[in-house]
């Protein structure tokens, strides 16, 4: 039924409750009474809204997609320049939130770039989420280490000492995008990991994800500077910081505290203790430990959802 139809009709024609004119009095008959038609308004010209072009269709329709492709384009660039010697590294770590905030703005445009980077800034979280933030990559690390000596890996003298630039080494990778994995996590978890979430699942996201996190560090498997325990290594850290990422509010300031904290204590530290096949048995060890944690936060992801279904159930 359409709305707004409430008023009487307007048609020219004479109506019951309309009042008659009376006779004339001089026996002559009254003028024919004609009521005058209503003339529409000119509505003003309006013209119609811009259509998008290919490119912005292409986006909203494969947003995910799209930011995968530019995270490559956008990451491995320096790749050419590390095969010259011009760089140190093959990989831009700052590419996937580039792409994160291009996606966005042809998406959803003002709010969505805003959205991303307030959760950059959310200090305002649990204080649980700070002790695993710094605590989990100091244990997975440490348990590592600590078991590749127990089956008579050798440390390196000197390399045992730089403990002390742990700290500052984290700062740094937080502060500096590019430098250290920290600037992935806007990209990564602040703009892939939800909507991944969203489409398959809390247990099936952040395993996609990791996969495609282990593909985006390809420059660095080919330049060898991470070894191929790493690929076990990423896949469970994908899921460890998903759950703290929930846990957190979605902040991405966690994850990147996380991501910085790993880099800092296992690769800038750990990394550098050992040697040769006693490297390769500290990244297996890595790689034990961190699925260890991957598998406690699954669990408790999974009994998460089993009391939020029995409370749904109960209402």
């Amino acid at each position: 039924m359409a709305a707004g139809w409430t008023g009487r009709r307007h048609d020219g024609l004479q109506t019951d409750d309309e009042p008659v004119a009376p006779d004339n009095p001089d026996g002559m008959t009254s003028p024919t009474r004609t009521t005058a038609l209503p003339v529409a308004a000119a509505s003003p010209t309006t013209s119609p809204p811009a259509q998008p072009g290919p490119l912005r269709l292409f986006v909203r329709r494969r947003p995910l997609l799209t930011f995968f492709t530019l995270s490559c384009m956008l990451s491995w660039w320096p790749a050419a320049l590390y095969v010259i010697g011009v760089s140190t590294v093959p990989i831009a770590g700052f590419g996937p939130f580039m792409a994160a905030l291009l996606v966005l703005g042809l998406t959803d445009g003002r709010a969505g770039i805003g959205s991303l980077l307030r959760s950059m800034l959310r200090w305002r979280v649990p204080k649980r989420s700070y002790v695993f933030a710094f605590g989990l990559p100091a244990l997975a690390s440490g348990a590592a280490v600590v078991a590749t000596i127990a089956t008579g890996g050798k440390p390196d003298a000197v390399a045992l000492g730089l403990w002390s630039e742990i700290p500052v080494t984290l700062l740094l990778m937080i502060l500096i995008p590019g430098l250290g994995g920290a600037w992935e996590e806007p990209g990564f978890r602040g703009y892939a990991l939800p909507r991944l979430e969203r489409r398959f699942g809390t247990f099936a996201g952040p395993l996609l994800l990791g996969a495609f996190w282990v593909a985006w560090h390809l420059p660095l498997f080919l330049a060898g500077q991470i070894l191929l325990p790493d690929i076990l290594v990423i896949m469970a850290a994908s899921v460890v910081i998903a759950g703290l990422f929930r846990s957190a509010r979605q902040s991405v300031l966690i994850a990147m505290v996380f991501h910085a904290t790993n880099n800092a204590v296992g690769g800038g530290y750990a990394s550098q203790l050992f040697h040769g096949a006693d490297s390769f048995r500290l990244g297996i060890f890595t790689a034990g430990a961190w699925w260890i944690l991957a598998v406690v936060v699954m669990a408790l992801r999974r009994r998460a959802d089993g009391v939020d279904s029995a409370r749904l159930a109960n209402m």
